[in-house]
């Protein structure tokens, strides 16, 4: 007999839209629950059993030697809840689970120039550096990766094979892919092609992991002493105190530079995921490498309609004008009038290959498929068409559908090359609670093609963007192989390019386009009429490894955060270190900031630093609240070093801003056979919690999944028995959080099943 597990339902439910789900107060208020213990300081394993001798249903599971301070345990949440009352220990938090984050770009982030051009007497390609990819394995009998290939392990199986899984319908390419932008060394090159590759398998079939298997793996990368690990996972909770982003510092701090994607959930702020919220770690959002951006132009309609083409797809070209069809949601039957047409198919129900095989075979000319849910989105074929497929968001496909509805129209299509503009699905910062900057910067995350298990494949999403960084560092490694894990992310940040939406969009035309900047400046001095990209949507910019291993200043931190606006303290200040790495005497100077009413900048005086001299400056930030009203407030300070300018951005927090209170809810199978459990993160705790079911008929509340009261921020979760569950059924669930009289709360739906079947 097999229980079929319960499933959460993100679907939409349209008679809700809009309506209020009232449930009744909380009742005041025993599973077993995996956690992560971190201690102010190092113990040993003895110690460590000394310490959770007093709690019998707490279980020991791994202590580790080096990404942290703490070790893992089992039992039941209340023993556990004590054990957090011990002195020694800083807090504890449940595990959580991670995932994968699903030649042109190495030579746009100037890879390709620096290898042959930095000297005489040496070429750079990452030799001698060591490189950790930390993932779900690595292929290394693939040809392209094989010269580079030095060992590794698998903390998902315990031994020394990190192969990917090869498992049917389980199978895993994404290490590979990865490892391969790094340092590909045969038909394709990466960004490293002589560095070495160690893999560390923390994610198994399917790409999943725990907190512990990449915990494990962090430990023992920074037991081997490698120079670089790359972590291309994580998950979508913004939280600065996770184990895994404390485990990244901690690796920086044992000198090795850490690097972490900083996921595909954008792009709305306050997105940016674990690991990638790592104080230390280069954080890496996504950027377009040169892309051939097709426009639909169609008649009767005055905007033009930005088409996303899907990876597998064929080119965008269209040598004519031709009429546009509504085909449904894409089955067979509903293409029945597509010959020679562009047919509109909604998102949902089959597959984007299934949906462009039936309009080929119907004789369609080129696939679009519209978002079912808000905004637009990018898509990979599972084999390639012979005819174009793109998408739109879904307010451009419901404006195409509603015209249709009532007279035939054409279409035309014009293609515009474009680069350097901030991928849509890359995550957005701030991160919760220190209000810091990230992602740090961003590289080239879409459509890149390299390595996979038997052969090549073209993927997008931060995952690609972060082995890019990875790379870069490696080759700034090898040029400077004395240089800080500090240092060498400063060159990165200093270096970077900020990116301008579509290169030449200026204020009024953003604005225009309803992407005003209502909370913050973001205008790079020289450049008044334009608005770059949020500092906290790109962090510095795009890399430029070219000029950043040949930078002859570095500033340290490379971003300011000024924190939040205490009533006691108007005026805050922020250090920096500027270092004159070069042979000779450079002289800096800050260019004045635009003047914001209610602001007031203090900035060091003009000052040279001889070779190899440093000097820590200070830069001062005054806020009138009288005057100045904006929540968040951010942008660029320039700063002249002899004949280049460097950007630091900068992110200033008025008042509270309207940051998610509730994030990262998931309900799924639990770790024990026949068990479930969920998972969310409170950023800033909560006096009331809890999961209240619905019926989705008449929306009638039907009883509490959960409730708990006095809830500190971070990560809570809990496991439940299939007798624990309510009566098997379709639920809206409504997950709220209350605090100083305001409630937040998300609404899903769950379908829980708990059918035998042989």
């Amino acid at each position: 007999m097999k229980l079929l597990l319960a499933i959460l339902l993100a679907f939409q439910a349209p008679a809700a839209a809009g309506k209020t789900l009232i449930h009744p107060p909380i009742p005041k208020s025993t599973q077993d629950t995996v956690a992560i213990v971190i201690l102010k300081s190092a113990q040993s394993e003895n110690q460590i059993k000394q310490l959770i001798h007093p709690y019998k249903e707490v279980k020991l599971r791994h202590v580790f030697q080096k990404a942290i301070n703490g070790f893992s345990v089992q039992g039941s949440p209340e023993a556990i809840a004590r054990l957090a009352s011990r002195e020694q220990v800083i807090h504890i938090t449940p595990v959580t689970e991670y995932r994968v984050e699903t030649e042109e770009s190495v030579k746009i982030i100037g890879g390709e120039e620096i290898r042959d051009s930095f000297s005489k007497n040496q070429k750079l390609t990452g030799k001698g550096v060591t490189v950790a990819v930390i993932d779900t394995g690595v292929d290394y009998t693939h040809p392209d990766l094989q010269k580079n290939y030095a060992g590794g392990y698998d903390l998902v199986d315990n031994d020394r094979d990190p192969m990917e899984t090869r498992a049917t319908g389980q199978a895993t390419i994404h290490g590979t892919h990865v490892a391969g932008i790094i340092a590909a060394n045969g038909k394709i090159k990466g960004v490293a092609p002589e560095a070495r590759i160690i893999a560390y398998r923390a994610l198994g079939p399917g790409g999943g992991g725990t907190t512990e298997q990449v915990l494990a793996a962090i430990d023992q990368a920074i037991k081997d002493k490698v120079d670089i690990m790359n972590l291309s996972l994580g998950n979508d909770i913004n939280g600065p105190d996770l184990p895994i982003s404390l485990a990244l510092n901690h690796a920086v701090d044992n000198g090795i530079v850490a690097v972490a994607a900083s996921g595909n959930a954008g792009p709305n702020v306050w997105t940016v995921g674990s690991p990638g919220t790592a104080s230390k770690a280069i954080s890496v959002g996504a950027s377009t490498p040169t892309l051939e951006i097709p426009y639909l132009l169609i008649e009767g309609i005055r905007n033009k309609f930005r088409i996303q083409p899907m990876e597998g797809s064929a080119k965008w070209v269209l040598d004519r004008t031709l009429e546009i069809v509504d085909g449904g949601i894409g089955r067979k039957e509903e293409l029945t009038d597509v010959q020679g047409k562009i047919v509109l198919i909604k998102r949902g129900t089959l597959t984007f290959t299934e949906k462009a095989k039936n309009a080929f075979d119907a004789g369609a000319k080129a696939v679009l498929i519209y978002n079912n849910l808000k905004g637009p989105f990018m898509g990979n074929l599972e084999s390639s068409s012979p005819i174009p497929v793109g998408s739109l968001s879904k307010s451009e496909g419901m404006q195409i559908s509603k015209v249709l509805k009532n007279q035939r129209m054409s279409a035309r299509l014009q293609v515009v090359s474009e680069k350097d503009q901030l991928a849509d699905f890359s995550s957005r910062g701030p991160v919760t609670g220190t209000w810091e900057i990230k992602p740090d910067l961003v590289a080239p995350g879409v459509a890149i093609t390299s390595t996979i298990p038997g052969g090549y494949l073209s993927l997008q999403g931060t995952s690609m963007a972060a082995p890019h960084v990875a790379g870069a560092c490696a080759l700034i490694k090898q040029a400077h192989p004395d240089w800080t894990p500090e240092q060498i992310k400063a060159a990165l940040m200093n270096t970077a390019k900020p990116l301008m939406p579509n290169n030449s969009m200026t204020v009024t035309e953003r604005k225009a386009a309803g992407d005003g900047n209502p909370e913050g400046t973001n205008v790079i001095t020289g450049t008044a009429d334009r608005m770059a990209y949020r500092t906290f949507e790109q962090g510095a910019g795009r890399i430029q490894v070219n000029q950043a291993i040949k930078a002859e200043s570095l500033v340290m931190p490379g971003s300011i955060r000024f924190g939040k606006f205490s009533s006691s303290n108007n005026a805050h200040q922020a250090n920096l270190k500027v270092e004159n790495t070069s042979s000779h005497p450079i002289t800096y100077s800050f260019i004045i900031p635009k003047q914001v009413e209610g602001l007031k900048w203090s900035l060091p005086l003009s000052f040279t630093l001889g070779p190899k001299q440093t000097k820590t400056i200070t830069v001062g930030l005054q806020v009138d609240p009288f005057i100045f009203k904006q929540k968040v407030y951010d942008g660029f300070l320039s700063l002249q070093a002899g004949g280049m300018i460097i950007h630091i951005p900068y992110l200033y927090v008025l008042k509270e801003p309207d940051y998610p209170r509730i994030m990262g809810f998931d309900f799924a199978e639990g770790d024990q056979p026949g068990t479930y459990r969920y998972e969310v993160y409170l950023p800033g705790g909560a006096e009331e919690f809890g999961i209240a079911l619905f019926n989705p008929e008449d929306y009638r509340f039907i009883t509490f999944l959960d409730t708990k009261r006095d809830v500190k921020k971070g990560l809570i979760r809990k496991e439940f028995k299939p007798e624990q569950l309510p009566p098997e059924g379709i639920y809206i669930a409504k997950i709220f959080a209350k605090k100083a009289g305001k409630e937040d709360s998300i609404q899903t739906g769950i379908i829980i099943s708990k059918n035998q079947e042989p």
